[in-house]
């Protein structure tokens, strides 16, 4: 088999593969952010990690503003990831390490003359908000392939040194900021805090995956024709076979795989378990179908 191909070609492609309009939602996502660090972040002392949680955190130690401690940090941060990973990493956060500090010093002048406009009469809805606004923002810059720079350069560094998956260099830095902010601010800030992260990591991971709206299931039955016939003739929709082997018995037979929209969930699962009550399931959220056979006159619809 020929695995020969131009990987670097390959990367390349899918760099520039709709280029134009990725940058463009990446100005957005990154003034939207900015907006919501000078409406709600700021004002309130909401430390979410990142540098512009440091920030908040220098201003009250220093009293130096926010804008110009981003700015400052996202330099270095960007001097140190060319030094410790490399030309092709540094590039890709370049320009965002100048427009984020450059986005929130643009907006300041707006969040100011918006704010004693924005009176709510729970601090929880400030929190709603700004947690939305968070999550939205950086699922829209992540989406684009783009990144804001600052922590993110950090993230990779510790990663690449400590051998730490990107995941937990990520969930360990900011908690370290986070704890920062707990000790600055108190503990009530610290929970809100908390708050527009969970949001806002909720909402960032519909905006890269989308809302699952469908299962995936797989079935372990020994009526397998009988749910077979089931899901293509009755269900119209395609099946998928195969050959399984179970750990303990060393018994050899097959496993189904078929993809169910939820509002069928309850009828499919249920009429499986009326061919076969001892039906073995996992089933697992499936948030794109690409391909395969398309399910038409489904008799659930």
């Amino acid at each position: 088999m020929d695995i020969n191909f131009d990987l670097k070609n390959i990367k390349e492609a899918v760099t520039k593969k709709n280029f134009y309009i990725r940058s463009l939602s990446f100005i957005f996502g990154v003034c939207l952010l900015a907006l919501n660090y000078n409406l709600f972040l700021a004002p309130n002392n909401y430390v979410i990690g990142g540098t512009s949680g440091l920030a908040l955190i220098f201003e009250r130690l220093f009293s130096l503003e926010p804008a110009i401690f981003i700015a400052i940090s996202s330099v270095l941060l960007v001097l140190l990831a060319f030094l410790f990973l490399g030309w092709q990493e540094t590039s890709r956060c370049i320009v965002g390490s100048i427009m984020y500090p450059l986005f929130i010093s643009i907006t300041k002048p707006l969040a100011t003359i918006f704010l004693p406009h924005l009176t709510f009469d729970s601090t929880l809805i400030i929190v709603l908000i700004s947690g939305i606004l968070y999550g939205v923002s950086n699922g829209i810059i992540y989406k684009t392939g783009f990144n804001t720079g600052g922590s993110d350069v950090l993230m990779k560094i510790i990663s690449k040194y400590k051998k730490l998956p990107e995941g937990k260099a990520v969930f360990a830095l900011n908690v370290f900021i986070m704890l920062l902010g707990l000790v600055f601010f108190g503990v009530n800030k610290f929970v809100y805090s908390l708050i527009i992260l969970y949001i806002s990591t909720v909402l960032i991971d519909h905006i890269l995956i989308g809302i699952s709206n469908s299962k995936l299931f797989l079935i372990y039955t020994k009526e397998e024709e009988k749910v077979k016939t089931f899901i293509m003739e009755e269900l119209k929709s395609g099946v998928t076979i195969f050959d399984a082997k179970g750990g303990y018995s060393g018994a050899k037979n097959h496993v189904l795989m078929c993809v169910v929209p939820n509002k069928d969930y309850f009828l499919f699962k249920e009429t499986v378990l009326e061919i076969d009550k001892n039906a073995f399931f996992v089933i697992n959220d499936c948030y794109e179908v690409s391909g395969g056979k398309l399910r038409r006159n489904l008799p659930f619809n």
